[in-house]
C-alpha cells in the first residue's frame, strides 16, 4: 500500500519512512509543500501524512487546495502544533486525523491502516471476500481458514485486490498502489504475483478481464 511522506525534518521524514516500511507500506517521502502538490498530481496514493511547517507551501494551504481540488485521498496531519485550535484548523480544513509529535510509528501505522480502511468503505478491522480472510495489522491471511504464507508484495496486492474487491483493476492502477518512487520494477511483475497468488489461494479467485486488468469478485470461486 502506498502512502505519501510529506516532512521537512531529514531525520524524522526518514525514520517515518523506514518505519511505514517495515509495516507493510511503500512510501514516497517529499520535503517541501510544493513536492508534496506535484506528487499528488502524478501518482495515487492510499493516504498522505502531512506535516504542517512545511517550506515553500504550508501543509495546511496543500491540504486546502487538496480538497478543493476534490481530491479525496485521507490525510493525516502530523505536527507539534499541539494547541485545540490548530487541531480544529486542521480537520475543519479536510483532515481525516491529527497526530502531534512525538508519536509511535506502530501508532501511526494503525492509524494509517484506519483511514486507508475507511476510504475503501471497510468498517471491519479484518477483510473477508469469500473465503480468504485478511487481517491488516497482524499482516496474516487465511484461506478456507488456513494460513497461508505470502511475502510482502503477493501480500500487499492481496490487500488492494481485496479493499476494490467487485471492481477492475488495470495493471497500471495496481503497480502504481504498490511500487513507490525508485523501486524496479518488472514488467510483468504483477502477472507474475497474481500467478502466484492464484496458486497458493485458488484459480477462482482473481479474474482476468482480456485487455483490461484484474478483477476480485465480492464472492470469488474457490
Amino acid at each position: 500500500m502506498r502512502i505519501l511522506v510529506v516532512e521537512d525534518d531529514p531525520l524524522l521524514g526518514d525514520g517515518i519512512q523506514a518505519g511505514l516500511a517495515q509495516a507493510g507500506f511503500s512510501v514516497d517521502w517529499v520535503k517541501d509543500g510544493v513536492a508534496g502538490e506535484l506528487a499528488l498530481r502524478t501518482a495515487s496514493h492510499a493516504a498522505v501524512v502531512l506535516d504542517l511547517g512545511l517550506p515553500r507551501l504550508a501543509g495546511l494551504e496543500l491540504l486546502r487546495r487538496m480538497r478543493a481540488g476534490g481530491n479525496k485521498t485521507p490525510v493525516l496531519i502530523l505536527t507539534a502544533r499541539d494547541a485545540i485550535e490548530d487541531r480544529i484548523k486542521g480537520l475543519d480544513s479536510g483532515a481525516d486525523d491529527y497526530v502531534v509529535k512525538p508519536f509511535d510509528l506502530h501508532e501511526l501505522a494503525a492509524r494509517l491502516r484506519a483511514l486507508v480502511r475507511r476510504s475503501a468503505g471497510e468498517a471491519a478491522p479484518r477483510l473477508r471476500v469469500g473465503e480468504i480472510a485478511l487481517d491488516p495489522a497482524a499482516r496474516r491471511v487465511e484461506f478456507k481458514g488456513k494460513p497461508v504464507e505470502l511475502p510482502a508484495r503477493e501480500y500487499a496486492l492481496l490487500h488492494t485486490l481485496m479493499l476494490g474487491a467487485g471492481r477492475v483493476l488495470t495493471r497500471e492502477q495496481l503497480t502504481e498502489k504498490l511500487y513507490a518512487w525508485g523501486e524496479e520494477v518488472e514488467s510483468n511483475a504483477i502477472d507474475v504475483h497474481i500467478h502466484h497468488l492464484r496458486r497458493k489461494l485458488a484459480a477462482g479467485v482473481i479474474h482476468t478481464v482480456r485487455g483490461v486488468g484484474y478483477l476480485m469478485p465480492r464472492q470469488p470461486n474457490g
